[in-house]
């Protein structure tokens, strides 16, 4: 039968699950406020039962339930009526031809799939009966037309909204209706990780119970080796999800653990995708199984890169390179002399993309600022069997509160050398020591066993251009033996976090030398 509808009155649409506390509200919203209304299933007989006045959703619509009950909502009436724009003449117009009447208020809550699948004898036919459909398409509807419609999701929110219209519907502001729609977004967003967590526990038991909670954005190919199996999961607007890959063969495991070493360390230099920001330096960084091998800025990007990638050239090759400024001509051209994986900075321009287009395997990825806007995100990482979280070492650096502990103090261009080399070190896998000088690094010591041997190693790379260098060291020197190193091979200026209460040796031995030396109080240990 066709419904007879007051059109003087506003609509309420009510259908819950939970139906606490429905019928006062039901009873204040059509004998104290004046709607009409419209109600399906079992919130219906309920309104029913008490003596109100309801219009069940198949009398409203003209169209019976069907699939025994799968489908009762789902309909032009409904859907039109949440979704107009009430100042946009066309949906008026439309909404006049069909015959539809806005809807005021929606009230839904979905069917307990969480509850029922709380029980481990659950019957998967019975799981699945209990995926609302319905439900949350008006609840995504009316919380998208929030400008119009208001949307409730759970009886706790009843009260509020009556007090809100105490003085008339009318006095609905919108950061009120705009707060329901993010907490209905919420409502529909975990009770979809419910359904998705259930069904892929049911599916793929092996899998990690916290990565259900993530869109699966590919698998790869493999992990780290061959052997391993490894998928990709990742946030679309953030991140590695937020990449526009241009070119390039598909992306790896390795590749995206390295490519998220040489990102994070390409930003201490600041991340320009606007294309003009003077105030940002050019700066490239060359990586190789998570540890940047090469490090350099200049004002000039093809330089800075020629630099990093000359750094430790035999490394560099199969290397990941990072860049903060747009790819220009001459920076594809030095990409271009040598083999790598990956490169990712803000852009590339159009002659870049075309020289780089003959080596077809090469990835290029593209990657805005926004995306990285990553200073709250915690670092996560799995153990067996549960998670570590922390934040991230993302402090900016504030080169002022360095403790100046020997006679000696450095001079400008040995200032902006530790400045620079102690943005590289927290990079570097601890005991980690990097070897630096205007503006480049000359030689880079990462993950031994003992702090002496890796500044073994970042001075042998550095060789004779250590000469009137610095060093940096992500953790404290208490000892002598690193210091007497780094003088041997001509360094004049060192910064380390200090802390130990040895600091008393290695200070002695930089004032015996002739050496700088500046405490930072901050560790940067990375494993």
């Amino acid at each position: 039968m066709t419904f007879e509808r007051n059109y003087m009155a506003p609509k309420a649409l009510l259908s819950v699950s939970d139906k606490t506390g429905i019928i006062p509200f039901a009873k204040a919203l059509c004998q104290v406020h004046g709607f009409e209304l419209i109600s399906s299933g079992g919130t219906a007989k309920a309104i029913e039962d008490a003596g109100l006045p309801v219009t069940r959703v198949a009398d409203y619509t003209d169209s019976p339930e069907i699939l025994g009950g799968r489908v009762k909502t789902i309909h032009p009436r409904i859907h039109g009526g949440i979704l107009a724009k009430r100042e946009d003449q066309t949906h008026t117009d439309d909404l006049e031809k069909a015959n539809i009447h806005p809807i005021d208020l929606v009230v839904v809550n979905l069917y307990p799939f969480s509850e029922t699948v709380a029980n481990p004898k659950v019957q998967w036919d019975k799981a699945i009966e209990n995926i609302d459909i319905g439900g949350p398409a008006m609840v995504r509807a009316a919380a998208k037309n929030h400008a119009f419609v208001t949307i409730l999701t759970r009886p706790e929110q009843y009260e509020r909204f009556l007090k809100a219209i105490e003085n008339g519907l009318d006095n609905l502001t919108y950061l009120f209706r705009q707060q329901l729609a993010l907490e209905a977004f919420e409502h529909t967003a975990s009770y979809d990780i419910a359904i998705s967590q259930w069904m892929a526990k049911n599916i793929q038991p092996k899998s990690s119970p916290w990565l259900q909670a993530l869109p699966l954005k590919q698998v790869l190919r493999y992990g780290e080796n061959p052997h391993q199996k490894a998928s990709w999961f990742s946030i679309s607007d953030q991140g590695w999800g937020a990449a526009i890959q241009v070119q390039g063969k598909d992306l790896s495991t390795n590749n995206l653990i390295d490519l998220e070493a040489a990102l994070l360390t390409v930003q201490e230099f600041g991340y320009d995708d606007s294309e003009g920001d003077s105030s940002i330096k050019p700066a490239a960084v060359v990586v190789k199984h998570t540890n940047p091998c090469g490090v350099a800025t200049n004002e000039d990007l093809s330089v800075a890169l020629h630099q990093a990638l000359n750094a430790d050239s035999v490394s560099s090759f199969g290397g990941i390179v990072a860049l903060n400024k747009r790819v220009d001509k001459n920076s594809a051209i030095e990409l271009k002399k040598l083999f790598l994986e990956c490169v990712v900075s803000p852009g590339f321009s159009a002659e870049a993309l075309e020289i780089l287009s003959e080596k077809t395997n090469l990835r290029l990825l593209k990657i805005s600022s926004t995306a990285l806007n990553n200073r709250e995100q915690k670092h996560i990482r799995s153990i067996l069997g549960g998670l570590l979280i922390q934040d991230q070492d993302n402090e900016v650096i504030n080169s002022t509160s360095w403790k100046l502990v020997t006679r000696r103090e450095p001079n400008i261009k040995e200032q902006k050398d530790l400045i620079f080399a102690w943005k590289l070190v927290k990079h570097v896998h601890s005991n980690a020591i990097v070897v630096a000088s205007s503006g480049r690094s000359l030689g880079i010591g990462a993950g031994q066993m003992n702090r002496v041997g890796s500044a073994k190693i970042a001075l042998e790379a550095a060789g004779k251009e250590a000469k009137n260098a610095v060093l940096a060291s992500d953790g404290f020197l208490p000892f002598s033996d690193t210091v007497r190193l780094a003088n041997s091979y001509g360094i004049t200026a060192i910064v380390q976090p200090g802390g130990s209460i040895r600091d008393k040796e290695s200070i002695n031995a930089c004032d015996e030398l002739g050496l700088a030396m500046l405490l930072t109080g901050r560790r940067h240990f990375l494993h």
